[in-house]
Parts: C-alpha cells; sequence; structure tokens
C-alpha cells in the first residue's frame, strides 16, 4: 500500500472544500470532520447522525483500538453539522450514498481523489490524508508533539512526526538551508 501525504498548505485545503461544497454538502462535510477531527476513515465511515447532532463533543469507540475518544467539535463543524443534518433521522448513517446505502471506502477515496486532482494537488491523497492533514496542521499550530501523540495514540513521538511527514519535510528544509 502506497503512503499518502498530508495536504500541508491551508490554501489547498480551502480550494478543495471549495470544490466539495459547489458538488455534494455530504462531500464537504466528510472531508471537514476528517481534517478538523483526525479521525481514522473507519470511525468517519461508521458516524451516525444522533453521533454528531446537535453535540458539542464527539464520542466513539475506535474501530481499530476498541477505545473510547471524546473530543469538542469546533465551531466550524457546529455549524457545518447543524446546516447538513437539519432534517435528518438520528439512526441513520452520517454519510450515505445515493441508493440510501453507508458510504464506504472506496466512494470516499474516490471523493478525496477527486476533488485534490481537481484542485491541483500533486501529493498522493488517500482517505489517510485527512487524519495525515489533521496531524500537520495540528502539529504546525501547537508544536506539542506529545498531544498529538495521545489524540493519535501513538506509542512515541517519533513515529507521530514521521506520521504526518514532518521528519522528511524538516530534514528536506535542513539540507536547503545548510550552505557551506
Amino acid at each position: 500500500m502506497a503512503t499518502v501525504e498530508p495536504i500541508r498548505n491551508k490554501k489547498d485545503i480551502r480550494n478543495v472544500e471549495r470544490i466539495l461544497k459547489k458538488e455534494s454538502m455530504r462531500d464537504l462535510v466528510f472531508f471537514t470532520i476528517g481534517t478538523n477531527c483526525g479521525l481514522r476513515i473507519s470511525d468517519i465511515l461508521a458516524l451516525n447522525v444522533g453521533d454528531v447532532k446537535g453535540k458539542k463533543y464527539i464520542q466513539i469507540r475506535e474501530k481499530k483500538t476498541g477505545k473510547i475518544k471524546k473530543f469538542p467539535v469546533n465551531s466550524k463543524l457546529l455549524s457545518l453539522i447543524e446546516e447538513y443534518t437539519h432534517k435528518k433521522d438520528l439512526e441513520d448513517p452520517l454519510f450515505m450514498t445515493r441508493f440510501e446505502n453507508r458510504l464506504g471506502r472506496i466512494s470516499a477515496y474516490k471523493i478525496i481523489n477527486s476533488a485534490c486532482k481537481r484542485a491541483g494537488l500533486e501529493e498522493r491523497v488517500g482517505t489517510h490524508t485527512l487524519r495525515k492533514t489533521f496531524g500537520y496542521h495540528h502539529y504546525k499550530s501547537f508544536k506539542d508533539v506529545a498531544m498529538l501523540q495521545k489524540i493519535f495514540n501513538h506509542s512515541s513521538p517519533e513515529i507521530t512526526l514521521r506520521y504526518i511527514g514532518i521528519e522528511q519535510a524538516e530534514i528536506e528544509e535542513s539540507y536547503l538551508n545548510f550552505i557551506l
């Protein structure tokens, strides 16, 4: 399986959001939850309307670890979720196909990949790009690898930095800024 990259430029994130907003509120909410919560794709796709509608916190049991994860919903997501879930039933899947089925991984990949290509991104992207994008920008904002390690439930800071692509980016930057 090929490694995917985070979306490192906030302008690129906004471009992808604009593209998704024109096409589908579902896809915009899906992308925005991914980039603002840092959940794994399996946990995003498992959300039901009742997990997020009218909630200031999201609480899930992570599919991979089985651990309970609870986190606050930021103001951007609160308004998007409110608009998106307005007339939806609490027991329905949050992300459904036009055939009334729960959105799957392959469809999620196609949504992300297509929007990123149309936004002109050249990075290798996939469903994990959303989680890595969250991690990358969280680290850049707070420089707190220990907190991000806890959020991601990683065993070491080194794993977290490598996971979000900081390690390689910092190595490349050091080469570019080192001139004898």
